[in-house]
């Protein structure tokens, strides 16, 4: 029997043909990060190959000094016996596929990854493989995904609604990706802007980035004392999920807070949140994109990571007739996003600055 080109090491997944590891967990020579959350942008690697366009998010995470090299989107690198190669992901800016090929066989490995149109992100690539290892965050048929676009409508409502009434907006993104995302998709509706756009500092760090990729946003401001103050209930503000709560939302009362996530789709994560309103915005596969990269792809054999695991891999062996494994991982995909700054490291959003 073959040995697999990805197996799983106490590091996390390893590719023996390159003595390469993707995404570790733990220490290791040379890695491939997929992109910079946390979740998967860990450090612990002295070598780090990645997206262009991710280089500049890393070393905001890692440091100005960390080890990280670009390569260039499908241009293949032989290392040890295997053939490399990245291919958009559609996840965040700079978010990347592995492509793998030892022997004439293909695997491919998605990272975190999304189909869906977003302006903050490359698009996703179809890329084939005879196996696929995805990300299952979202792996269950109750997660299907509105229109991004119409959920966009649905959140400038209700920021127009609460500036109406005196109140601030305060709208939990991750600050990484789903903030730069929301805020690409307002780009050219400042028409219809109630007030200014104020953003929490782990969200404001990580702009740049993005404004050097030309990713166009809508002009903002990072949230201080002084300009909550001029804009109090009349301001949309992005922070943190894990934000809310803390003293320095507190600052901003009276407010509604609103949360984007895919989590929003049900109602009773809505309400375990203390959100006045969930919007349904998502930067991972849902089930109809899952089933749809797993068929378009062309694998035959496919593994699973990251949340619903179990069942996913039982509809594709049961129903689809493929051959399925699942792949025990320390994260959990956008769980552990919400509560990490550009730090990379969890803790309170509270910055030491003297911000709202």
């Amino acid at each position: 029997m073959r040995s697999p080109v990805v197996r799983l090491s106490p590091a996390g997944l390893y590719i023996p043909a390159a003595d390469l590891h993707i995404d570790p967990w733990g220490p290791s020579e040379r890695a491939v990060i997929t992109h910079g959350h946390a979740d998967h942008a860990r450090g612990t690697a002295r070598h780090m190959l990645t997206a262009p366009s991710g280089i500049p998010i890393l070393k905001s995470r890692l440091g100005e000094r960390a080890p990280v090299e670009g390569l260039p989107w499908g241009e293949r690198r032989s290392v040890g016996d295997a053939v490399l190669s990245l291919h958009p992901a559609g996840h965040i800016l700079g978010s990347a596929q592995l492509r793998i090929e030892v022997d004439g066989e293909v695997w491919v490995v998605t990272g975190d990854c999304k189909t869906q149109a977003d302006p903050a992100a490359e698009p996703f690539e179809l890329v084939r493989a005879h196996t696929l290892i995805s990300e299952c965050t979202f792996g269950l048929p109750v997660y299907r995904w509105p229109d991004p676009e119409a959920v966009m409508d649905e959140l400038l409502t209700w920021w127009q609604g609460c500036a109406a009434e005196g109140v601030t907006a305060l709208l939990g993104v991750y600050a990484l990706g789903k903030a730069q995302r929301v805020l690409a998709h307002l780009a050219g509706r400042q028409e219809a802007f109630p007030g200014p756009i104020l953003v929490h500092g782990a969200v404001d760090s990580l702009l740049p980035a993005y404004r050097e990729a030309g990713i166009l946003f809508p002009p903002t401001e990072r949230a201080l004392q002084e300009n909550v103050r001029e804009a109090q209930g009349k301001a949309l503000i992005l922070a943190p999920p894990s934000a809310a709560g803390t003293p320095w939302a507190r600052k901003l009362e009276p407010l509604s807070l609103g949360i984007a996530s895919g989590w929003m789709q049900l109602r009773g994560t809505r309400r375990r949140r203390g959100a006045d309103r969930g919007f349904v915005l998502s930067d991972h596969l849902d089930w109809p994109a899952l089933l749809s990269v797993v068929e378009e792809c062309g694998a035959t054999t496919v593994g699973l990571t990251h949340g619903a695991t179990g069942p996913a891999a039982r509809y594709l062996a049961e129903v689809r007739g493929l051959e399925t494994f699942e792949i025990a991982t320390r994260f959990t995909g956008e769980s552990d996003e919400v509560e990490t700054g550009p730090s990379g490291s969890a803790g309170s959003p509270d910055p030491a600055e003297p911000e709202a």
